[in-house]
């Protein structure tokens, strides 16, 4: 007979939990949060310090029914919602409804899924800490306080539906802000040369360095000339010749934004489905054999690099088997520890690297063996040995002027033989240089000025905007995935070939935030509101302290701005299309999935239609139509017939205008991570490089 109730957040979570403790425990999911601040009204009463009124989450009536029943029936009751701020208040909200003593220890919590944590984890309950449920409720109130003030302001201003947020507001400002570094830019022309040299008979690159010792820039055509001038037929004579070792150490393991950035370069995945998959992957997977369902990683909402002993010799085990000797560190490695890092758990980690990816294949689908895959190499890679690189810097003289050739090869590959973390930036590896001598005059085949001008910084991609976040301390790892979300949903921004990009609105409503309420958008204002946040979770500031202090400046101006700020006419940019059904001109609208065309009739009509952009290319299938490029219902690109339905005319690889030269058939480009855009025939073996 069940004498013990545990509450969880998730069925798959009460699912995995209930199999560890047996039947005297019932486990029941409170799916998430059950109260909350009410939609309608502000909720918070700010003479009365800052007090928050909460209420049943609409459509929780019966599960709290549920649980209330099941709580009766019991003699004790253990809440193990996830191990964060939004956990601890989930169980106090519990504790609240349910009429739980919170002297008592109520409180069991977890940072990983299986069957030692979970058992180890009841043996040793604790209270309810106050001091996290606080710090959650600040937020709280403080997006409440923020959002339910200044937007009711720009619905009657510009539109309704809009919002403003501390976070979200200043993600848009930043995206804004490099739009507008990208629109001022001035290019600055810059040359380069490169000499394609020979020793004994291998060929390798070297590159114009300046004169002498002295580093030169080549500014302009004119600096080229006086170089080549300078070189003439002169031999080429190695002056230098540099060799040493170098160390190469492995990413640390994962935490939530470097997970969320990796996974975007490595994987293609949006932020929001990298959360949804890991929280997959926590939560339990039904293994099939003797272990049954099991969290296959940790608890995946920190922003510690930390690894438990435990974790670290497990890995120990695993590569001096795996590897060898070689491949073990002598003594854990330590990680610089994230100044705004709070620390409270783990890394983001396999909870056994017993579990191999190869291992999971069979019970994972694709997208969450990938994420394994991602987070299993990583940590395993964390707990390697350095690798070990011969590196080898040429210096060499042309009559006065100096060219430098470097390169580098893996002595020992280490944690490269697991896995080698993403970047941003497309740097090209360096190769190893043959072997060469001082003294020794190279052959010279090839001399080649190069002409280049300076590129604007570029737009952010999700990766780049969450890395950046996060260096400004600019929100926790929770609250990028939906922030990301929610400046899309609002029409702030647009994310055009994976890149964000403002809009219109977004322009117009941060422009309005900027001139009444300077302090939302800055980034320091907001970083030390964060720093304020920790500091009540760690229990050495008050919550309404922290919330007067901001709120006393905020309401006179939020007096102002309805008093003085200005209705913003929003005109929908028109199109050279007329609508088939009433004749009326199309304009551009803006909705959750990109733009489209819609009737300037609306709403006498109602007709919208997707923007077509063409390629250029007949439908190869019924030679009438024309090649469009769509989007799938997850927004990935594909190309197809503009008859569809007549024609089902579909591929994933743009088309191009010209046949294959072997077979006449169809030729389309085909985009590949490393080796850049080829094209190739959807027939035959022909393939080509495609123009850079």
């Amino acid at each position: 007979m069940a004498d013990t109730l545990v509450i969880v957040e998730s069925p798959a979570k009460a699912k995995t939990i209930g199999k560890y403790l047996g039947s005297k425990y019932i486990v029941k999911a409170s799916m998430g949060h059950v109260r909350d601040l009410p939609k309608s009204q502000m909720g918070v009463d700010v003479t009365q310090q800052f007090q928050p009124k909460y209420i049943t989450i609409r459509g929780k009536g019966d599960v709290l029914k549920s649980l209330k029943d099941a709580a009766k029936k019991v003699k004790k009751v253990y809440l193990a919602a996830d191990p964060d701020r939004e956990g601890e208040a989930i169980a106090w909200h519990l504790a609240q409804y349910l009429g739980l003593d919170l002297n008592q220890p109520l409180r069991v919590v977890f940072n990983e899924i299986t069957k030692d944590a979970i058992k180890e984890a009841f043996k040793q309950p604790r209270h309810i800490n106050m001091d996290l449920v606080n710090a959650q409720q600040a937020r709280r109130i403080l997006d409440r306080l923020v959002g339910y003030n200044i937007s009711p302001i720009l619905w009657k201003k510009v539109r309704k539906g809009l919002s403003a947020g501390r976070v979200q507001s200043v993600t848009v400002k930043m995206i804004i802000d490099r739009e507008r570094e990208i629109q001022q830019f001035i290019p600055e022309e810059y040359w380069t040369i490169s000499s394609m040299l020979l020793s004994n008979g291998k060929r390798f690159e070297a590159k114009f360095f300046g004169y002498g010792e002295e580093k030169a820039e080549l500014k302009s055509e004119a600096d080229v000339k006086q170089v080549l001038e300078k070189v003439g037929e002169h031999p080429f004579v190695v002056q230098k010749v540099t060799k040493r070792e170098r160390k190469r150490n492995p990413a640390p393991p994962f935490i939530t934004s470097s997970l969320q950035q990796e996974a975007a370069r490595k994987l293609n995945f949006r932020t929001s489905k990298t959360m949804r998959i890991a929280q997959e992957l926590y939560e339990g997977i039904d293994l099939g054999n003797k272990e049954g369902t099991v969290g296959l990683i940790t608890y995946m909402r920190t922003d510690s690099t930390r690894i438990s002993v435990t974790a670290q010799n497990e890995a120990k085990e695993y590569i001096l088997e795996h590897y060898g000797s070689d491949y073990v560190l002598s003594e854990p490695r330590t990680q610089a520890k994230n100044e705004n890092a709070q620390d409270a758990h783990e890394a983001i980690r396999p909870t056994s690297v017993l579990r191999s990816p190869d291992q999971m294949k069979d019970v994972l689908s694709r997208d969450q063996l990938r994420l394994y895959r991602l987070i299993w190499e990583r940590f395993l890679a964390s707990q390697m040995a350095s690798a070990v690189l011969d590196t080898m810097s040429v210096d060499i003289d042309a009559n006065g002027v100096a060219f430098r050739a470097t390169g580098s090869k893996v002595k020992f590959p280490g944690f490269m033989k697991v896995y080698i973390e993403g970047s941003d930036d497309n740097n090209e590896e360096e190769s190893f240089l043959p072997p060469i001598e001082e003294g020794e005059t190279l052959g010279v085949e090839t001399i080649e000025p190069a002409q280049h001008f300076t590129q604007p910084p570029p737009r952010y991609s999700e990766a780049r905007l969450i890395k950046t976040l996060e260096e400004k301390g600019i929100g926790r790892p929770s609250t990028y995935a939906p922030t990301l979300e929610t400046v899309q949903k609002r029409g702030y921004v647009a994310l055009e070939e994976k890149r964000f990009i403002p809009t219109e609105l977004g322009e117009i409503v941060i422009g309005l935030i900027e001139e009444f309420f300077p302090e939302i958008l800055d980034v320091e204002f907001t970083a030390h509101m964060e720093s304020d946040l920790d500091g009540v979770e760690e229990g050495v500031a008050d919550w309404i302290k922290v919330l007067d202090q901001f709120y006393g400046g905020f309401a006179k101006r939020v007096a102002v701005a309805e008093e003085q700020m200005e209705e913003v006419e929003l005109k929908d940019e028109e199109s050279d299309e007329f609508c088939e059904l009433c004749g009326s001109v199309m304009v551009y609208k803006l909705g959750r999935f990109g733009k489209f065309l819609a009737c300037s009739g609306f709403p006498d009509c109602r007709n919208t239609k997707p923007i077509v952009k063409e390629i250029g290319v007949k439908c190869p299938s019924c030679e009438t139509g024309s090649i469009i490029e769509r989007k799938s219902k997850k927004s990935r690109i594909f190309y197809g017939c503009n008859r569809y339905p007549e024609c089902d005319f579909v591929s994933w690889d743009k088309p191009i205008a010209r046949p294959c030269p072997k077979c006449n058939s169809l030729l389309v480009e085909k985009k590949k991570k490393k080796q850049g855009v080829s094209i190739a025939c959807t027939k035959c073996d022909y393939q080509e490089e495609a123009d850079s």
